[in-house]
């Protein structure tokens, strides 16, 4: 394909492609994904008081923030709406929503590589990465009559 034939943009509404349940207090929205570039492209709400568990990242990750708060457990700093963040390959950490936000928080999050969940002694636990999500998110999507999401990036079904 030359530059010629390529798209100017590729746009989803967001109607297009549902949030779906990833997790206690999470809600995921698959965005994009490069499967040969290990790229995966999320939009997350969550609810106050979640947590997220302690992961270690393979690649680097992009993180803005629309609205709510969030931190790390591990680091004072605390994301709020406007912010952006920048995780480098091989940051660790515990991601936490405070009781006390008033409602969602909602980040967007362009992941490099995996996210390598970690047990309570440091040891992997699960390997999350953009096939997995992609695997997931079309699984729950067709469970919810919603099969097929058009997701940028992934391949035909």
């Amino acid at each position: 394909m030359s530059i010629i034939d390529l798209p100017a943009a590729l746009h989803r509404g967001e109607d297009e492609l549902p949030f779906i349940e990833f997790g206690p207090g999470q809600e995921l929205q698959l965005l994009q994904v490069d499967l040969d570039a290990g790229i995966w492209v999320v939009r997350n709400r969550f609810a106050p008081g979640t947590f997220v568990q302690t992961h270690r990242h393979t690649g680097a990750v992009y993180a803005f923030t629309v609205s709510g708060s969030w931190k790390y457990a591990e680091y004072p700093e605390v994301n709020t709406a406007g912010s952006y963040l920048f995780e480098p390959a091989g940051s660790t950490h515990t991601l936490v929503v405070p009781e006390s936000n008033t409602g969602v928080t909602d980040v967007r999050f362009i992941i490099h590589g995996a996210n390598l969940n970690l047990d309570e002694t440091g040891r992997v636990d699960l390997v999350v990465d953009a096939q997995l999500v992609l695997d997931f998110y079309r699984s729950v999507c067709a469970q919810v009559g919603r099969p097929d999401p058009p997701v940028i990036g992934a391949p035909a079904t």
